[in-house]
């Protein structure tokens, strides 16, 4: 690995720190950094996974005052990602690298359409939050259900998956502040990551210099992410995610 290729990598997770933080598709910008410097894709997304745990977990403390008060919330919850994150792991392990190689691009179309309709999905939970009054804190069945299917996704892949989680959680506490629930969703996408990262590490092939890279950049990602993140312009965020994520499926075809 060169000097250059070490910078692009360590750059590349403090901006996929500060972007799952903040939003939540940080794996649209690593990914194809990763792909670039001539990894193979499955092999690069089980390094990003790996090294992009640190970041959710200084995130996640970033996020300490919003999480006050929602640690049963968030232990019910994190049932359904981590069944979900060991599940989506072991789907990655088990199909053949193929799979991942032809699945992954329209995956990648799906994560980059929520990005882009974001501002209007926000609408919507505005809309549906001024609609209905809920009890702060109470979930459905089919809440739980697509927090665990969200986990598959995100030990699958994880492009996107805050965004998924956002919406899910955001429409199903209609009365919840948004950064409570932005604060739960990255807890529980760093969970996903975390499980996921295990299960590599034992059952994979990890670039560790690259992953190594990626987790210190992406803490210092995660810390900005919680303290500057919000004044972050969404539209040139949204932008530079899309020409990121249209380079991966490129690479990827």
């Amino acid at each position: 690995m060169t000097l250059l290729h070490a910078l692009g990598i360590f750059g590349a997770g403090i901006v996929a720190g500060t972007i799952n933080t903040v939003v939540g598709s940080g794996t649209l910008f690593t990914f194809p950094v990763l792909l670039s410097f001539g990894y193979a894709p499955v092999t690069a997304n089980v390094t990003n996974t790996v090294g992009l745990v640190p970041g959710s977990v200084s995130g996640a403390i970033g996020y300490r005052r919003e999480l006050a008060g929602q640690r049963e919330r968030v232990l019910r919850l994190s049932v359904a990602s981590g069944t979900g994150g060991l599940v989506g792991a072991i789907l990655l392990l088990s199909l053949p690298a193929s799979a991942f190689k032809d699945i992954v691009p329209a995956f990648i179309v799906i994560a980059l359409a929520l990005i882009v309709l974001q501002p209007r999905l926000a609408r919507v939970m505005d809309a549906y939050r001024s609609r209905h009054v809920r009890e702060s804190g109470q979930l459905g069945p089919l809440s739980f259900l697509w927090v665990f299917v969200t986990g598959i996704y995100g030990g699958y892949f994880g492009a996107a998956q805050g965004i998924m989680l956002l919406a899910i959680l955001g429409l199903s506490l209609p009365d919840e502040n948004l950064q409570r629930v932005n604060a739960v969703k990255v807890v529980l996408a760093g969970l996903v990551n975390l499980i996921a990262g295990v299960v590599f590490v034992f059952a994979a092939h990890v670039v560790w210099l690259a992953a190594v890279l990626l987790a210190f950049g992406s803490t210092i990602g995660g810390v900005l992410g919680a303290r500057y993140g919000r004044r972050l312009p969404p539209q040139a965020l949204r932008a530079v995610i899309v020409v990121v994520g249209i380079v991966a499926i490129v690479r990827l075809l």
